[in-house]
């Protein structure tokens, strides 16, 4: 399939690793102009050495620090992206990981923390590409958002409820912006990243391979499709819902979760 995605200009937040650094690869195969951000500059430099040994034409590619939560940082930004570009036609915001916490554990200040970051993180950046969304023939935004939006854990009751604010906040959007601009999300699952890696040294059984201990976890989890979705896996589902081949999906959260739904 063509995605169209030829000469266009595409912004991921959080591209430097897992998920976003996959999104970045298949959107330079795709033939974008696409623009990395990320808080630490070395990880982005880090980035920009490994999609250039997979073959990938780096100068397709913007690299610049931005923290999201920073609104002078976005601003600027936005300002490098006019000023290279003149355009942009895909925002893909990809920020933030899990906290794990109960109710009685999560601090005030923990709280205010995740809130933040899961909001801001989609608010700030959403905010200061409109402008030049708007002027695109094919205008999408993508959030990486969680399952634990429609099935919140106990365990993580802080970031349970902030991914459903952002799920309506997805939705709101989808409505207001349309119809000039589409709006969409993935739901992710589990996807085996940097924090499954680290979790595998701290808490496998000597001698158990990472390949066993995760398809034992994939078994505790009840996971139909048996086993952990790939960073490429989503960064696929994402750039399709940011093409122009999904022009008529708007309002959409598809979850890539190999299968794990409580609800119909």
């Amino acid at each position: 399939m063509n995605l169209n995605l030829e000469g266009r200009v595409a912004i991921v937040t959080g591209g430097s690793s897992g998920i976003g650094l996959e999104t970045v690869a298949l959107l330079l195969n795709e033939g974008a102009h696409v623009v990395s951000c990320a808080r630490r500059e070395d990880g982005l430099i880090d980035s920009r050495e490994r999609l250039a040994a997979r073959g990938l034409p780096v100068d397709h590619l913007m690299l610049q620090r931005c923290d999201v939560l920073d609104e002078a940082a976005v601003a600027a930004l936005a300002d490098a992206v006019t000023a290279r570009f003149g355009r942009a036609d895909l925002l893909i915001n990809n920020a933030g990981q899990a906290r794990l916490s109960s109710f009685a554990s999560t601090l005030d200040a923990e709280w205010d923390a995740e809130l933040q970051l899961k909001f801001y993180s989609v608010i700030r950046p959403t905010r200061a590409f409109l402008p030049l969304l708007g002027q695109s023939d094919a205008a999408a935004i993508v959030v990486v958002n969680s399952l634990l939006a429609l099935q919140p854990e106990p365990h993580m009751v802080c970031t349970s409820a902030a991914r459903a604010g952002v799920h309506n906040l997805v939705k709101s959007l989808s409505v207001e912006l349309a119809p000039d601009i589409r709006v969409n999300s993935i739901l992710l699952g589990t996807v085996n990243s940097g924090q499954w890696e680290r979790r595998f040294h701290e808490r496998a059984k000597p001698g158990q391979t990472m390949e066993a201990w995760l398809a034992e976890l994939a078994r505790e989890k009840q996971i139909p499709l048996g086993r952990f979705g790939e960073p490429a896996e989503a960064a696929a589902a994402i750039v399709f819902l940011g093409s122009p081949a999904a022009s008529f999906i708007t309002g959409a959260a598809l979850q890539v979760a190999g299968g794990v739904s409580r609800f119909a």
